[in-house]
């Protein structure tokens, strides 16, 4: 049996009062019944990362050496995020642009919610930023439009719906084939770090 695929899932919401530990915690759920994946949760909100990035020539800040390494490790990615304004919260560029090669080669599939609007123009800019940084978004996606009115009468979240979970089972698939591929492709390259 092949060793479960590494998943660094970062939840984007560092807002008070935020929905997205919800999000995550319903995403992880759905990772946890695939056994050829494994999660690693990083919470921006609790990541302590800086918001000011020091010149080339200076020390990494603790915790960016911390998240640093556990990024490193991962085989993909899964980027939780809400969608403010038609994009995605500073936090999540700001931990993007702290790092480097550690997302290079790798797959990222990208989760987003929000309140009124569809959700798909954070995920369209996400995409851009990490295919410049030499990552692989997955064209698969969820997302989860009006997500505070898919609560059920007691209060459980979300609502069934089997579309949603199809769109994360194919995302989930999608990531996973890219994860596999892209691991071997590292190990055999001289390119890549």
């Amino acid at each position: 049996m092949r060793e479960p695929m590494r998943v660094a899932m970062i939840l984007g919401s560092t807002r008070t009062g935020r929905f997205g530990p919800l999000v995550a915690d319903w995403f992880a759920g759905r990772v946890a019944r695939r056994p050829d994946l494994t999660l690693d949760r990083v919470d921006l909100a609790t990541a302590a990362l800086p918001d000011q990035l020091p010149d080339l020539d200076e020390p990494v800040p603790d915790p960016v050496r911390e998240l640093g390494s556990r990024l490193t490790t991962a085989d993909a990615f899964v980027i939780v995020t809400p969608e403010y304004n038609r994009s995605f919260p500073a936090a999540v560029k700001n931990a993007i642009d702290w790092f480097d090669t550690e997302w290079a080669a790798k797959p990222v599939a990208i989760v987003t919610y929000c309140r009124d609007a569809e959700g798909g123009h954070g995920a369209a800019q996400l995409r851009q930023v990490f295919t410049e940084l030499n990552a692989v978004p997955t064209r698969r996606t969820v997302t989860i439009p009006k997500a505070w009115q898919r609560f059920t009468v007691d209060g459980t979240w979300p609502r069934p719906d089997p579309e949603l979970h199809e769109s994360v089972e194919s995302t989930l698939d999608q990531l996973t084939w890219w994860a596999e591929a892209l691991r071997t492709a590292r190990a055999a390259s001289p390119f890549v770090p």
